[in-house]
């Protein structure tokens, strides 16, 4: 009889994976299908011909979700700017070490 429970704890661990699986897929599909939908209002804005000069502040503030996602990507990109500069600090000079530390005190 063990074995049988055995089986059976793997077909609900296996019933679970699926389930988190399709959970995990509907998710991204809904990410790829508002990531779509932003794209669509950004070039339909940027297509328009009575639009004379584009409006960053405009499309943020107008096209749903696309702040936060601005502010995510924006957010993502400072941590690999940060290590990009962690990176290069052993070739920099003395110098350049120093200001860098300046310009830092002074903010």
């Amino acid at each position: 009889m063990p074995k049988k429970a055995t089986a059976e704890g793997r077909d609900d661990e296996s019933k679970k994976e699926t389930a988190g699986s399709s959970s995990s897929n509907e998710k991204s599909e809904n990410e790829v299908s508002k990531l779509n939908r932003m794209l669509a209002a950004v070039l339909n804005y940027l297509s328009d011909d009575e639009v004379e000069e584009i409006d960053i502040e405009y499309l943020l503030a107008n096209t749903e979700g696309l702040r936060e996602w601005w502010d995510q990507y924006r957010e993502n990109n400072k941590k690999q700017i940060e290590e990009e500069i962690k990176k290069s600090l052993g070739s920099l000079s003395l110098e350049e070490l120093e200001s860098i530390r300046e310009q830092i005190k002074s903010k």
